[in-house]
């Protein structure tokens, strides 16, 4: 089982829409996919159609639920959610006298009976607290999705030196995955020149596969359609099933869980 945390602190850097995307785009591939909405706003949930049901999600975090109670199946075949909720936002003050809460997920993950997903998926929060604190200790690896705009860089670099430090104090197991260039227009040179320095910069932890800019993908969602149902044949689409296969060809170099 690959557990992934889809992780950026910058907003609108296509964080859930990859966690849709790439989750519904597993899925067709015959991988089971269980999607982690961490984020209060709940955008994943909504994305499939779901709404304020995340009160059993604060409770698995303050352990007074298992997880599997959080679990729900969606409309896609392999792919489960937990969805978020406003309450999550409350998980701060809830947990904040709590010594190890940033561990709660992780040993709720432990404690679960059966857990036959082939990936857990986890679209996080923009801001760095205990929701993003119990990703990063539940996850192996982090997928930072990042738009080709010169000042994401400068949130890029400080975002790989937390990560650095959540490896260093609390999950020694963590690593960055990848980094993922989204809204990609290769008709502006800015948008190419960004994507020229991610490569230079970051080589081999920088997916093959890139995003490209894309109106489909944000109609998706008032559809409440991953992109993969929504428009089949259209550019993103076409770059997340890339993105995924590009996953699943790593496969045999991941340690199983």
């Amino acid at each position: 089982m690959r557990k992934i945390a889809i992780v950026n602190q910058k907003g609108g850097s296509g964080k859930t829409t990859t966690a849709v995307s790439l989750a519904a785009s597993l899925a067709e591939s015959s991988k089971r996919v269980l999607l982690i909405d961490l984020d209060p706003q709940g955008s994943s949930s909504l994305w499939f159609g779901i709404k304020d049901q995340g009160k059993l999600f604060f409770d698995v975090l303050t352990a007074r639920a298992p997880l599997e109670q959080a679990v729900q199946p969606t409309k896609i075949k392999n792919v489960d959610l937990i969805s978020s909720s406003p309450l999550l936002s409350g998980v701060e003050k809830a947990l904040y006298q709590e010594k190890d809460a940033e561990h709660n997920l992780k040993h709720a993950f432990a404690n679960m009976q059966s857990a036959s997903w082939d990936y857990v998926l986890l679209d996080c929060p923009p801001t760095l607290g205990m929701l993003v604190l119990n990703a990063f200790v539940l996850a192996k690896e982090v997928l930072v999705p990042v738009e080709t705009h010169v000042m994401a860089l400068h949130g890029l670099l400080q975002l790989l030196k937390t990560i650095q430090l959540i490896k260093e104090r609390l999950n020694p197991s963590l690593e960055l995955g990848g980094i993922l260039a989204c809204r990609v227009d290769m008709r502006t040179k800015h948008s190419n020149e960004v994507l020229g320095q991610l490569r230079n910069r970051f080589q081999d932890k920088l997916y093959q596969t890139f995003i490209r800019e894309n109106v489909k993908l944000a109609e998706a969602p008032l559809h409440v359609k991953p992109i993969i149902q929504y428009d089949p044949s259209c550019y993103g689409a076409a770059d997340y099933r890339a993105l995924a296969k590009e996953l699943i060809s790593q496969e045999v170099c991941v340690e199983p869980a």
